[in-house]
């Protein structure tokens, strides 16, 4: 039986999505946000569909194995053999069951529904809206943010408005360098993977930013100068970039999607009337 440790909620696109805590870690209803595709009552037909896709199960596998020492591989390899199949039916209870995965669990009664380890609510959110996965994401971290507050919202943490726009724009005091990475591309040849996505959020390579940034890079990185929506885009483009990984795609090929997937998501949080109206608030 799970035991729920703590239960708290937040609100996506007006949705009511609880956040539980077992061992130190966060879950996420994925029911709660599953109605979005086919509304409430087909919920967790959602889940299933979703849950008997074979890259799914590889999914939850990778998971479960650099995350679970007691995880049965063997079981899942034996689920992942069937995904395709038209016959093929998995419910959540069956798979923990199998493999003794601790990265989804179903609970009844008081906090009913689906919980997945966040890492793989937003994967699942990815599949029901890759625009929700953004919301769910920002406002998961507005919680943690909270919570690391000590979970009060008084003066002294969030200042004033005036105060507030003040910090935003200081955060971006720092210097970029004097190159166009999007034109001149030779850099790419021997980019690693978290600078081929420094570039498309922050204009510049971390070791660049470090030469010409060298008071802030004592006790920091460039991405602790980044703004939320920054960080939201950025923590999705590492699933997208692992994906065209898979897919074979170059850096270059990367380098030219992500770019425009990044463009896309920060245009959507940037203008949108819900994220002015949750930045005035604070």
């Amino acid at each position: 039986m799970v035991k729920i440790i703590k239960n708290s909620k937040i609100i996506v696109l007006d949705t009511n999505v609880s956040i539980v805590s077992l061992n130190n870690e966060d879950y996420i209803c994925i029911s709660d946000f599953a109605k979005q595709k086919q509304g409430k009552s087909k919920s967790d037909d959602v889940i299933k569909n979703w849950l008997r896709n074979r890259y799914t199960l590889e999914f939850l596998s990778t998971w479960e194995i650099l995350n679970n020492s007691n995880f049965n591989a063997v079981e899942s390899d034996g689920f992942k053999n069937q995904a395709g199949l038209h016959s093929f039916t998995i419910s959540v209870s069956e798979w923990v069951e199998k493999t003794n995965a601790i990265g989804i669990f179903a609970k009844k009664g008081k906090y009913g529904g689906t919980y997945a380890h966040k890492d793989i609510a937003f994967e699942f959110a990815s599949a029901i809206s890759p625009v929700f996965k953004l919301y769910l994401i920002r406002e998961f971290q507005r919680l943690k943010e909270l919570e690391n507050s000590n979970r009060e919202w008084n003066v002294k943490r969030l200042l004033s408005k005036n105060n507030y726009l003040i910090h935003t724009d200081a955060i971006k005091n720092y210097i970029l360098p004097n190159v166009d990475y999007f034109q001149d591309r030779n850099w790419l040849k021997y980019a690693e993977e978290a600078d081929i996505l420094n570039v498309i959020i922050f204009r510049s390579t971390a070791k660049e930013w470090r030469k010409l940034n060298p008071q802030l890079a004592l006790n920091n990185n460039m991405r602790d100068y980044a703004t939320i929506n920054e960080l939201t885009v950025l923590s999705n483009l590492e699933t997208h970039n692992a994906e065209l990984i898979k897919e074979g795609k170059t850096k270059e090929e990367r380098f030219d999607i992500l770019t425009k997937i990044a463009k896309y998501q920060l245009s959507i949080l940037d203008k949108s009337d819900e994220v002015r109206k949750i930045t005035t608030e604070l």
